[in-house]
């Protein structure tokens, strides 16, 4: 799966959480290779065994899990030679133990959890090799009993060290009053006597050492050297009867490696499925149901890095398979999204998840998102440069099956390209069979949910008298932005507010003017003189119209109308005729045509009864003049005055000496 996706959802986070419920290495090892399945029977397992597991936990059951404390070393070891010290025995004896108990504990537990309980039946208690162990090996050293030639050297050494003591202790009582001190010292591994320097002569021996100060000389007589000698070559044959049983015991090991690993390696899987049922006891999760039919129920999910979150729910997979969700900043969207992605993540991990009750997951064979700006000052990308890099590669890898989670699709841009940009990103997406879940604030996308097959809209709840989120999610509706009351929560000075609300209101009357004319168009009136009515001496309704479109109109405010097609969703044709609605790119206004392309590749455009030039590379389609206007309409009612009009209406009747009527660049 998209491991970029997996860090931006948390998912690292949530492994190594998950990490520390271990009690062993091999189980931390099992959580570390962590990744989500896409092969549902497997995926049933592991979570029922998870269920198990937490059960049991639930009962006040105490698991007796090894710890393998010591046995990374050891097994690594493992036939290369190396001689294990009592030290390394004792971990060895004290597994074998827990694995007994493991597999005695699991064997009672096979009607209340089968799955999990199955697994102990393969645990082999080596139980001769653990009475080896024991019957060596006491208290972290070597048993006098290990071997009989061990026990014979031992008490030759007892004696040999007791003649010794008697000697050391006559020596010292004889020579007490040159002593410094009436203490045992040993230096080298040998018995001394400390004695006043400028007496160390009535010693008869070997001067070994002396201290730092010169004032003690430390001896060794001569009567006790040849004790010394005796024991020393005990010691050694003590040393080799103790490296012949642990040479004895480190093959038996040798011999039973494979049985080791294979316990090894079940006690980490138990260690790995308990740890799972600890985690979601400290999340209050559980079981969900699983299909592979695209159907998703997510009922009262709740993110685990989030105390506190207030549920979310939703459902797609059944009438529709995406969502576009919309409403304010502060109201959650992202964390839907999160939340979305990272159960989904952990429910095909085989991880229980905070959900309510009736939850129905799907198996997505990926879940791809696209969250958060991702801009990056060393590639120099901005927000949206960047998200659109990422959105390259989901474009790529989309298909039936893979969960797309995108925030703020086309963010960071120009709104009039954005939402064309979005609108073709999701009809891409939507072509190649991807769920997706989109959080968006353009108006055009949640019109396209409501028209698109497959998509549906999704607003999320907000109190519109505290401007609080409360975190629900309704299915079906679309949401509103709350821009303006959050603003003026937040600070923003009243005036500021106040003006804002103005435009709002003249952006609302201008695309009301344009939806009019178009639904004028669409109902069927058209022939000249139907559907408006023009009074002699005024500026017509059709006139205004020109001059409101020319005048406010931009494409962020076309509404549920495609600025690319037109009404009956056929292309625009690329070239402008009189009467089109186009938008001037340079100025960020709309007009309309008052002259077709010259040779030049100039267009005319009137912009607020303004004529002016513009090439026609600077300009895009808006909206048709068949959109705006009736058949055989009169267009000199718009392009020219109520005089010229009149000069053009007495000169068509007769001539008249010296009228003309002046256009820019030509005569008439």
């Amino acid at each position: 799966m998209n491991t970029q996706s997996q860090i931006t959802l948390q998912y690292e986070e949530m492994r190594a959480e998950l990490g520390r419920h271990t009690v062993s290495y091999e189980g931390k090892k099992a959580v570390s290779g962590l990744e989500p399945m896409t092969y549902l029977p497997a995926i049933h397992r592991a979570l029922d065994e998870t269920a198990e597991a937490k059960e049991l936990l639930e009962r006040g059951a105490s698991v007796p899990i090894p710890s393998l404390e010591g046995m990374e070393n050891l097994m690594s070891l493992l036939g290369t030679g190396y001689l294990y010290s009592e030290k390394d025995f004792m971990a060895v004896s004290v597994f074998l133990q827990s694995c007994s108990q493991l597999r005695k504990y699991m064997k009672a537990k096979e009607q209340t959890a089968p799955r999990i309980a199955s697994y102990a039946a393969s645990l082999v208690e080596l139980r001769d090799v653990r009475e080896e162990i024991e019957r060596c090996i006491r208290l972290g050293t070597i048993d006098d009993h290990a071997s009989k030639g061990l026990e014979r050297v031992r008490k030759r050494l007892a004696v040999a060290k007791d003649r010794l003591q008697r000697k050391i202790e006559a020596v010292m009582s004889r020579h007490q009053g040159i002593l410094q001190e009436n203490l045992v010292s040993m230096r080298g591994g040998r018995y001394v006597i400390p004695v006043k320097r400028e007496y160390h002569k009535q010693v008869k021996g070997a001067v070994l050492d002396q201290s730092t100060s010169g004032q003690t000389v430390f001896v060794e007589p001569y009567e006790i050297a040849a004790m010394q000698g005796e024991l020393e070559l005990l010691g050694a044959e003590e040393a080799r009867e103790e490296m012949q049983i642990l040479s004895m015991l480190t093959g038996l090991l040798e011999k039973e490696q494979a049985a080791l690993r294979l316990n090894i390696e079940i006690t980490g899987n138990y260690d790995f499925i308990f740890a799972k049922a600890k985690y979601a006891r400290t999340m209050g999760a559980r079981n969900v149901a699983l299909n592979d039919r695209g159907y998703l129920r997510m009922n009262g999910g709740r993110h685990p890095n989030l105390d506190g979150m207030i549920p979310v729910s939703l459902e797609f997979g059944n009438g529709y398979k995406s969502l576009i969700i919309t409403g304010p900043n502060t109201g959650g969207k992202t964390v839907v999204l999160k939340t979305l992605g990272l159960l989904t993540l952990m429910v095909q991990s085989g991880l229980l998840i905070p959900v309510e009750p009736d939850s129905d997951f799907t198996v997505f064979s990926d879940v791809i998102s696209v969250i958060g700006d991702g801009q990056s000052l060393t590639q120099s990308l901005s927000t949206f440069s960047a998200q659109m890099k990422s959105i390259e590669g989901m474009l790529r890898d989309a298909g039936k099956g893979v969960l797309l989670l995108i925030d703020e699709l086309a963010a960071g841009t120009d709104p009039g390209e954005g939402f064309a940009l979005s609108i073709a990103i999701l009809e891409e997406l939507n072509r190649k069979g991807a769920n997706i879940i989109v959080t968006t604030h353009f108006n055009e996308l949640k019109v396209f949910a409501a028209s698109t097959s497959g998509f549906q809209n999704a607003r999320m709840e907000f109190d519109k008298n505290t401007l609080q989120p409360i975190y629900q999610l309704t299915i079906g509706e679309a949401g509103e932005s709350y821009a303006l009351q959050i603003a003026e929560k937040l600070g923003i000075p009243e005036s500021v507010i106040r003006r804002s609300q103005q435009l709002v209101e003249g952006q609302h009357e201008v695309d009301g003017d344009k939806r009019y004319w178009n639904n004028v168009n669409r109902s069927g009136h058209g022939k000249s003189g139907e559907g408006f009515k023009h009074v002699e001496g005024n500026d017509s309704p059709e006139k205004e119209l020109a001059s409101s479109v020319s005048a406010g109109l931009t494409e962020d405010l076309s509404g549920d109308l495609n600025s690319a097609q037109t009404g009956d969703g056929k292309e625009q044709k690329k070239e402008y005729e009189v009467g089109d609605a186009v938008y001037v790119k340079p100025l960020g206004r709309t007009g309309i045509v008052y002259e077709a392309r010259d040779g030049m590749g100039m267009v005319g455009v009137m912009i607020q009864k303004q004529k002016m030039k513009f090439n026609h590379k600077r300009l895009k389609p808006y909206l048709s003049k068949e959109e705006l206007y009736p058949e055989e309409y009169d267009f000199d009612i718009i392009f020219e005055s109520k005089e010229t009009r009149k000069m053009r209406k007495l000169m068509r009747k007769k001539h008249v000496e010296g009228l003309t009527i002046i256009h820019e660049g030509k005569d008439e």
